[in-house]
């Protein structure tokens, strides 16, 4: 019994319900994620192809779940004065990172990398939250058409 008295205790309960903005923070961090691994991938000359389950149905009519390889799109290209810019996406919407600018520019894969995971950073101490908030909306918008 003293081992417990040393301990302090609290009737906490965990929350099982999620922010959305936490829900907008961790859908754009899986996705910058797929996007350095795909970058690494393709500095070392490999492929990056992440795996999903899909459910399908036999000629018997019974479902089974099979895993399928997912496509990841780059969200970098390259420009015309030969340098490298990446577009941060939520959904297929760009988000704008400054007023008026929505893509990085960088030189080379290294610094796209380092880009990357500085992006990855801002978005967990929340400095993209308004961006991401308002690429969400406008995603939004396009579903009630």
């Amino acid at each position: 019994m003293s081992t417990l008295g040393t301990l302090k205790l609290t009737a906490a309960k965990r929350s099982l319900v999620i922010s959305p903005l936490m829900q907008r923070r961790n859908k754009l961090l899986k996705k910058i994620f797929d996007q350095i691994e795909l970058a690494k991938a393709m500095s070392t000359g490999g492929t990056y192809a992440p795996t999903r389950f899909r459910t399908v149905r036999d000629e018997h009519g019974l479902s089974r779940s099979i895993e399928v390889p997912r496509r990841v799109r780059p969200w970098w290209f390259p420009t015309d004065a030969g340098k490298i810019a990446v577009s941060i996406r939520y959904g297929t919407r760009v988000v704008e990172i400054s007023k008026g600018k929505s893509a990085i520019e960088v030189a080379t894969g290294d610094e796209l990398l380092k880009a990357l995971s500085l992006v990855a950073k801002a978005v967990e101490a929340g400095e993209l939250d308004a961006q991401i908030e308002s690429a969400s909306n406008k995603l939004k918008e396009g579903f009630g058409k």
